[in-house]
């Protein structure tokens, strides 16, 4: 009996974690594969809660595979193969572009899928088809499980727990024989019984109540009328982490010799650039940052979230999801801008609609993003780090523009026609927008046919002159991303403009833009000390270095911003480690800045500094070994 009741408070302990355990606001972590059906659930209910609503997004849900799925065929597909439900229903709903109709049979067919497996549960003469069927089962019930959880927790835990007794009594064929036990079919049935019951009262039901917003919600919970908040989640396919390889960042500071930990106010953008904290629900909730979309000052060529991305790279920003309210009700994600040598690219805005930097990035925080007013010091401090982003070095080029020797002779070539005058362009060269000696601009905007007018009539779009510095790392190109290579590009004006280019000038003036566009070290170099993390970690200690001038100006608020971002972010980076003895010393030392916050919270100011400068002592410790 003693050992029985062990048993359950493990399972339950276990199926507790299961269902509750996530990843930390602040950093976003990397999720299991979803199966073809629950995938294009998900992404349903994401893009159900899109204004105006994308149907043929959500119908490809259905029929083709999610972005970086591991399987090659959809969800439909994948049902006619392994299920015997009819999806007519769904189809149907999704023609007829019924949002609440479309709801329903998809949660249905979710519901009705785990159902048939657990029928194979019961159903199996062997422990191995029935655990596979258990598996697929609980894969899934994953659809439902946040909702589940958010709405009814002790709910949620019991149905773990079911789970775990279901896989648990399918019995053991054992090794080579031995350890062999029989399926325990009455437990079986009873844990079946915990998750159909649930099921058929929130999932299977006849009539849903109608929804304002789609959720994974059980039905009970709807119909409770409890304010319930939903975690934010993106769906299946999307990607916002880094990419790989990593790429270098260039700081003017850094350049000429100076430490960030001597410039507070860099070293305090330098953490909010960084920060979701800045930003409103959902983009602060996702750990999405400025970081996400402009990584190490580039572009994030892998970010990519269904319903706000047409391809990786672009980002609808004023579109239903981040801001509501900013929502301009127009499907038209951009290409993301690479922020390299910011200080010499205004103004701002692919279109140049903002002189200043400031106004800009206030314009992200508060109006793309939702954020809450930045504070003049928050401004400060972000506008001072992002000018402080420079070029890629690139050994090809002169301060002034020019090709060094050592470019390639084709890129020579391409200069001559680089500053070659053109009737198509008004007798005018590329060299006249792309000023060699002014970092390839001149910040002015032009209309050269890209933007179609958005009705008949309208005057078409001016955009600001991208530079040409570094281009050769953030493809593709123009600002919906449209050309996928500078040969693109260039094909492009020739025959728009009809420039009259022969095959080998095409040839050479592109060889002159990969040039002009390359770098002598374009990504971060690592090796088995100098790592990742090391990268990381000495990032976010200098971000914390500004508490040495916010702890006596007892500066509460910007103190726990830095304190709420670094020590989770510290945190979360400890999991990348390759030094696993070293990894509870950081863990322990997230801890020790977390105690900074707390005291701040608690107006303890003498207890905030000890574990300040506990924390200052450790870091020292902990660097000299963490990677």
């Amino acid at each position: 009996m003693v050992i029985r009741n062990f048993l359950g408070v493990l399972l339950a302990t276990l199926a507790s974690v299961l269902v509750l355990s996530g990843p930390a606001a602040a950093t976003p972590a990397k999720e299991t594969p979803w199966l073809p059906e629950a995938a294009a659930y998900r992404l349903t209910l994401f893009l159900g809660n899109l204004e105006p609503l994308p149907w043929d997004d959500i119908e490809t849900a259905w029929t083709d595979p999610y972005r970086g799925s591991e399987f090659s065929i959809g969800a439909l597909t994948w049902l006619d193969r392994e299920s015997d439900i009819d999806a007519a229903q769904l189809l149907n709903a999704i023609t007829h572009e019924d949002r609440q109709a479309a709801f329903v049979e998809a949660t249905r067919l979710i519901a009705l899928r785990i159902e048939e497996e657990l029928d194979r549960v019961i159903a199996a003469e062997d422990p191995a088809r029935a655990q596979q069927a258990v598996r697929t089962a609980r894969e899934l019930y994953r659809a439902f499980a946040d909702g589940i959880a958010t709405a009814e927790s002790d709910v949620a835990r019991q149905i773990g727990l079911a789970w775990l007794e279901l896989n648990s009594s399918t019995g053991s064929v054992g090794v080579l024989g031995a350890g062999a036990t029989s399926a325990d079919r009455d437990t079986m049935v009873a844990a079946r019984r915990v998750i159909s019951d649930y099921l058929a009262q929130n999932y299977l039901i006849d009539d849903f109540a109608p929804r304002q917003t789609l959720s994974a919600l059980p039905e009970t919970a709807i119909l409770s009328g409890r304010a319930i908040e939903v975690p934010p989640s993106l769906p299946p396919g999307s990607d916002i982490f880094d990419q790989d390889p990593l790429p270098r960042l260039v700081l003017n500071f850094e350049e000429q010799g100076i430490d960030e930990t001597d410039l507070p106010l860099v070293a305090y953008g330098d953490m909010l650039f960084d920060s979701a904290q800045i930003f409103g629900s959902p983009a602060r909730d996702l750990g999405l940052a400025c970081s996400t979309c402009h990584n190490r000052s580039d572009v994030n060529q892998r970010l990519f979230i269904p319903g706000a991305s047409h391809q990786p790279g672009a980002i609808d920003v004023d579109g239903a999801f981040f801001n509501p309210i900013f929502n301009d009700r127009r499907d038209d994600p951009l290409d993301i801008p690479s922020l390299r040598g910011l200080r010499f690219t205004g103004p701002y805005g692919r279109d140049g609609r903002f002189a200043s930097l400031r106004d800009f990035t206030r314009n992200v925080v508060v109006n793309e993003f939702g954020g809450a007013e930045p504070t003049p010091f928050m401004m400060d401090a972000l506008v001072a780090y992002m000018l402080e982003f420079d070029f890629l070095p690139n050994s090809m080029l002169t301060p002034d523009g020019q090709l060094t020797e050592s470019a390639p002779e084709a890129a020579q070539r391409g200069e001559a026609i680089f500053n070659t005058p053109f009737a198509g362009l008004g007798d005018r060269s590329c060299a006249s927008c792309h000023m060699p000696d002014a970092n390839f601009l001149d910040r002015q905007a032009h209309d050269i046919g890209s933007v179609a007018p958005a009705y008949e009539g309208a005057r078409a779009g001016a955009l600001d002159t991208p530079t040409l510095l570094g281009t050769a790392y953030t493809a593709p190109y123009f600002h919906d991303g449209s050309l996928p290579t500078l040969a693109a590009v260039v094909d492009w004006f020739d025959e728009t403009k009809t420039l009259g280019l022969t095959e080998a000038e095409r040839t050479d003036l592109t060889a002159y833009l990969q040039t002009v566009g390359a770098a002598d070290e374009p990504y971060e170099a690592f090796d088995a000390e100098n790592t990742a993390f090391r990268l990381a970690f000495a990032e976010l200690t200098t971000f914390a270095s500004t508490i040495d001038t916010l702890l006596p100006r007892r500066d509460a608020e910007h103190i726990l911003l830095l304190t709420d971002t670094v020590a989770a972010d510290l945190a979360a980076d400890a999991s990348t480690m390759s030094n696993l003895a070293a990894r509870p010393e950081v863990y322990a030392l997230a801890g020790r800045l977390a105690d900074v916050g707390a005291a701040v919270r608690d107006g303890d100011w003498a207890a905030a500094e000890a574990s300040w400068s506990a924390f200052q002592t450790e870091a020292d410790t902990v660097e000299a070994r963490a990677f």
